[in-house]
């Protein structure tokens, strides 16, 4: 089993910053990426960026600007690093890591979503 350990939400003012961080724990094999997705009510789950261990970086052209991934491979840990947040960032953040089992089968797993509302 993998769990994911999202933290770092909050309220914050229209350009401000917050940090997302997401450690995994558990049963860690051959990780293929991990990445974070948000999901407003009603919604569908959107991608935002996600990270491999080898430090290849994607966005989403919503955020390629204002938003950051990094990864710390040791610790299985993921941040998003958030800048120039507006309020259509107001959303759930979700922490998601994908990997390949022994018979190269994929399997993912997502964190329990963190909170960011950006309020003026």
């Amino acid at each position: 089993q993998v769990q994911l350990v999202e933290s770092g939400g909050g309220l914050v003012l229209p350009g401000g910053s917050l940090r997302l961080s997401c450690a995994a724990s558990g049963s860690i094999f051959n990780i293929d990426h991990m990445a974070w997705y948000r999901q407003a009510p009603g919604k569908q789950r959107e991608y935002v960026a996600a990270i491999s261990p080898a430090g290849t970086r994607h966005y989403a052209d919503s955020v390629k600007v204002r938003f950051a991934i990094s990864t710390d491979n040791a610790k299985n840990t993921v941040w998003l690093l958030m800048t120039s947040l507006k309020p259509e960032d107001t959303t759930v953040y979700y922490c998601k890591i994908l990997m390949y089992n022994p018979k190269n089968i994929p399997n993912d797993n997502w964190g329990q979503g963190t909170q960011v509302t950006v309020y003026s």
